[in-house]
């Protein structure tokens, strides 16, 4: 009876968390229309309702009302469930955050991270590939290839701090950063950090699967109304994910304080304002980036940490 009630409270938890995470992608959107509007010199949505707050509810009933359209090449199953997919997997990675009750809070949390990151790309790739079309192929190799190169320079910047702090769990974190945030003892490694974020979620500087200049949309010009809204959300949940880890390991944790959810809305304001500000990046220049400038940072950190680690451990005994 006790494992019943525990899978009931673990099941009801998994379901308010995902209906938030869906409202905060909501409100997420909206608050990039009014941002980008603002930065443009015009006013964002603010037509619907009290200052256009429940003008994200109407696009996406707009959305999912809509006919969906197939291409009469694409291959249909593929094509119709990589955007399924793509959300599931976005909303998988969120069973991470480190809730006070422990409800899915393990210790191999942030290798769990990786996992469904590299699994997100498949999705992309499968989302291009399915369409058969020339820019959405294009579009696809494009993402795959970028996001599989910040991945590795990721995990490594990743794995510098793991070392450091001896776990792979998010509470550890939360526990370290009692006196002094990560931000100050990591601050090369927070600024890639940033960088690989808006990389691995292909946003501007970094959007080359949507590449609209080149590409009309890229990855997803093929998909309308529903598809279309679940690759949204899927890639507006993961831009709150990396924000809410980022918060937590650079920004001094504290998942149970108020300034923790100012933090995360604060780094997320970041990824809109790099999008009103910045001119989108030369595709080798990415690569180039990646593999020479931020892959030898960050082994470099690591070796530098993990000798600290070593040094400190010789000091003890």
């Amino acid at each position: 009876m006790l494992y019943l009630s525990d899978l009931f409270v673990v099941l009801v938890g998994s379901l308010v968390m995902i209906i938030m995470v869906l409202v905060g992608v909501a409100f997420l959107t909206l608050m990039e229309r009014k941002v980008l509007g603002y930065i443009q010199i015009r006013k964002g949505p603010n037509k619907v309702g009290f200052c256009g707050v429940p003008q994200p509810f109407c696009d996406a009933i707009k959305l999912f009302t809509k006919e969906q359209t197939y291409p009469i090449m694409s291959n249909y199953l593929s094509y119709y469930f990589s955007p399924v997919f793509s959300l599931f997997l976005s909303l998988l990675i969120w069973m991470l955050y480190p809730y006070l009750t422990n409800l899915y809070n393990f210790n191999l949390g942030l290798l769990f991270f990786l996992c469904c990151t590299s699994m997100g790309v498949y999705t992309v790739m499968v989302a291009g590939w399915s369409s058969n079309s020339n820019y959405a192929l294009l579009g696809g190799l494009r993402a795959v290839a970028q996001t599989i190169s910040y991945e590795v320079s990721m995990a490594l910047l990743l794995l510098s701090m793991v070392f450091l702090i001896g776990g792979y769990n998010l509470f550890d974190f939360e526990l370290h950063q009692a006196n002094i945030w990560f931000i100050y003892l990591f601050f090369p490694i927070a600024l890639a950090w940033i960088t690989s974020m808006l990389a691995e979620t292909n946003r501007t500087p970094f959007d080359f699967a949507e590449g609209e200049s080149e590409l009309v949309s890229g990855f997803n010009v093929e998909y309308s109304s529903g598809g279309f809204a679940l690759i949204f959300l899927s890639e507006y949940s993961s831009i709150l994910f990396m924000s809410m880890l980022y918060s937590v390991m650079f920004l001094g944790s504290g998942v149970f304080n108020f300034m923790f959810f100012l933090k995360l809305v604060f780094v997320s304001f970041l990824f809109i304002w790099v999008r009103g500000t910045l001119p989108r990046y030369r595709y080798d220049k990415l690569m180039y980036l990646a593999w020479k400038s931020y892959l030898p940072v960050a082994l470099n950190f690591l070796f530098f940490y993990l000798g600290m680690k070593l040094l400190f451990f010789s000091m003890l005994m």
